[in-house]
């Protein structure tokens, strides 16, 4: 949707635990050092001021990223992406493509899709002189389907789309095992919101059934009783597993400690 803009969000509680984890399994690939095809369908603008106007509108990074422990005192399966983040400093926060090209090493290619005119702007401001990186004006679903690994390139998929309506919901359920055809040997890491009403359950038990992989997630005490509202998220990671999955794991499980106390 183009009326979305990550800004208002990042930091939060959600994004917490989909950068962390997003940060344990890149960091699993950056070890490998191997070749990798990195794509993201909706990657928004990369880099956020979380003292900036969008932030301090909705405060929701206060009650996220802006109110974890000093890394040296966190759990230690949230150590590793709070250092990251931390050394950055509130005013550049980085969002998944930022982790995507501050982690991975020179023999990754990262493709990047958005199509909001301003994100897009930013991203590509942000990111102009990373020769590794492709950003692309276009619809990530379509745009994403046209890539082709290299021979002996390893590749990972990225999705993380606003879920604003129902139909974004379909258009990712339709899409993902169509990818997965495509690219039988891709691994996926799917963010997936959890709603007050439930409304994800159904969709979220059938990503989660098209391969093996893993699903972490955490909650927290929701802040409003509309139904809508989020009161959760976890992250879908089809086809990865060993070290990856079990960091995840182990992150989701600090997280649902740290916001239940």
């Amino acid at each position: 949707m183009l009326s979305y803009q990550h800004g208002y969000h990042a930091g939060n509680q959600a994004d917490v635990l989909k950068h962390a984890i997003l940060h344990a399994v890149l960091m699993a690939k950056a070890e490998a050092n191997a070749p990798l095809l990195y794509v993201e369908t909706h990657a928004a603008r990369g880099f956020y001021d979380l003292e900036g106007a969008q932030s301090k509108k909705t405060a929701e990074a206060e009650r996220g990223v802006l109110a974890m422990p000093k890394a040296k005192q966190a759990p230690s399966a949230l150590q590793p992406w709070l250092r990251h983040v931390q050394s950055k400093g509130p005013g550049s926060y980085p969002g998944s493509p930022a982790l995507a090209t501050q982690l991975l090493g020179d023999a990754a290619r990262i493709v990047l899709f958005e199509l909001h005119p301003a994100e897009h702007k930013a991203l590509s401001q942000a990111l102009r002189k990373d020769q590794r990186v492709q950003i692309r004006k276009e619809d990530g679903y379509r745009g994403a389907l046209r890539l082709q690994p290299r021979r002996g390139e390893h590749m990972l998929i990225m999705l993380d789309p606003s879920y604003e309506t129902d139909a974004d919901m379909d258009a990712l359920a339709n899409w993902v095992p169509r990818a997965m055809r495509k690219w039988p040997k891709a691994e996926f890491l799917i963010w997936l919101p959890l709603f007050a009403d439930g409304r994800e359950e159904e969709f979220g038990a059938f990503l989660s059934s098209l391969d093996e992989g893993f699903v972490a997630g955490s909650r927290w005490d929701r802040q409003s009783e509309d139904p809508s509202a989020l009161e959760g998220s976890a992250m879908i990671g089809l086809r990865i597993g060993g070290a990856a999955a079990r960091k995840s794991f182990a992150i989701s499980a600090e997280l649902d400690k740290l916001w239940r106390t």
